[in-house]
């Protein structure tokens, strides 16, 4: 289709979906070329190493261009398509007789019609990765996702189900294969490499410092036991309302540009394993009481583990909290994430042997569930004042839960 000299051309790009993940493919395309589309109407799917979402039309018009095809891999900001804002009437409509999109007998060579099922298989760079590494045949696995695509998780699946050879009856055999030599890996996967630019970059730009406190968690442990969540549900409320009382924290700082900024969108770092990491954002935290935040938690690891968050739940946070706590480390450093100006750092709950004063000024030691939160901040924004005013409002709310 050719446009008009009136009309105005807008383009859809590859979203941005998580500070690490550079690149996506396409899954397939909801429309065609002269197909009529409305602003945030989906008009195609796409797969990435952490997401399968649909990308919606940034614009009402026209399809004019599609330039991507069905299952080629581009890097985030590629123009994937080009919605003509101002063209007439269509003369293919996008809604047939049966409610469906309407399809012609030719089409651009450029965009092919996806098949479903399994008569089109879609293997996103992870899928394919871990297949290489265990030697499987993609086509006998059974795709699980959106029109039969293999996803993850069913390759982990057939992994886990496929029978294991049995030792040979002789174990004590003389004869002795010659050792084989361990693969190197010749370099990081491209997710890692964006991880890595993303820290580094964060370290180049901020004036990183870290400041440590210890919290006594003998109240949060028992309110937890009660109520049945894990005590980061009442470190992320605590957080929230510290980032209340300290709005210098929650903000963010793009080159010279400093915002404060009104809600706690809180993201909440979820490892991936070999898959890297992202951070799912909690929109309107400030909201959400302790069980609240805990749900949310619960269900963004897991759609995050699944790849199933969509990339408005990965854009917007002003305050990141991490937890490596969980694997049982004691302290750490974090990396602020860019443009936030303040990372906090959720260690493990130890039992210590601590010293308690009682109401008389008595000293006694105890034993205590102890933990130690840093916060790394970005001292282009913030004084050391504010932020260890920030970790004793924490502090002061954990213990009084």
């Amino acid at each position: 289709m050719s446009s008009s000299p009136t009309d105005v051309l807008v383009d859809v790009t590859m979203p941005q979906m998580g500070v690490s993940v550079a690149e996506g493919t396409i899954v397939a395309w909801r429309v065609e070329v002269g197909h009529r589309i409305e602003a945030d109407q989906p008009i195609c799917d796409i797969t990435t190493d952490k997401i399968d979402t649909e990308v919606p039309s940034t614009a009402s018009g026209v399809v004019a261009e599609i330039l991507v095809p069905v299952e080629s891999t581009v890097e985030v900001g590629t123009v994937l398509a080009r919605i003509a804002t101002g063209a007439a009437s269509p003369e293919q409509p996008l809604d047939g007789d049966n409610g469906g999109p309407s399809r012609t007998e030719t089409q651009s060579p450029s965009t092919p019609t996806p098949r479903a099922g399994n008569g089109h298989r879609r293997y996103s760079p992870v899928v394919q990765r871990i297949a290489a590494e265990h030697g499987i045949d993609l086509s006998q696995v059974e795709g699980t996702g959106r029109g039969g695509r293999v996803r993850k998780q069913d390759v982990l699946a057939f992994v886990e189900s496929a029978p294991v050879e049995e030792p040979p009856l002789h174990i004590e055999s003389p004869y002795r294969p010659e050792p084989v030599a361990p693969v190197v890996d010749g370099g990081l996967s491209r997710m890692r490499r964006q991880i890595g630019e993303h820290m580094k970059r964060s370290l180049d730009t901020t004036a990183t410092c870290t400041t440590w406190i210890e919290v006594d968690m003998s109240r949060v442990e028992a309110a937890r036991a009660r109520l049945g969540v894990t005590a980061l549900a009442f470190v992320a409320r605590a957080t929230i309302d510290a980032l209340r009382e300290h709005p210098a924290l929650n903000a963010w700082l793009e080159g010279e540009n400093y915002t404060r900024v009104s809600d706690v969108n809180l993201g909440i770092a979820v490892s991936l394993g070999e898959d890297g990491l992202i951070v799912p954002v909690i929109a309107r935290a400030h909201e959400l009481s302790v069980e609240g935040l805990a749900a949310r938690v619960k269900d963004l690891a897991r759609r995050a583990r699944a790849r199933e968050l969509t990339p408005d739940e990965v854009q917007g946070g002003t305050f990141t909290i991490t937890n490596p706590g969980q694997y049982g480390s004691i302290m750490a450093t974090p990396i602020i994430n860019l443009p936030q100006v303040g990372i906090l750092d959720f260690e493990a709950v130890v039992k210590r042997a601590v010293v308690v004063t009682d109401s008389d000024g008595n000293d006694s030691i105890a034993i205590r569930p102890m933990t130690i939160l840093g916060l790394s901040w970005d001292h282009r924004a913030l004084d050391g004042a504010v932020s260890a005013q920030f970790l004793a409002t924490v502090k002061r709310l954990l213990e009084s839960v």
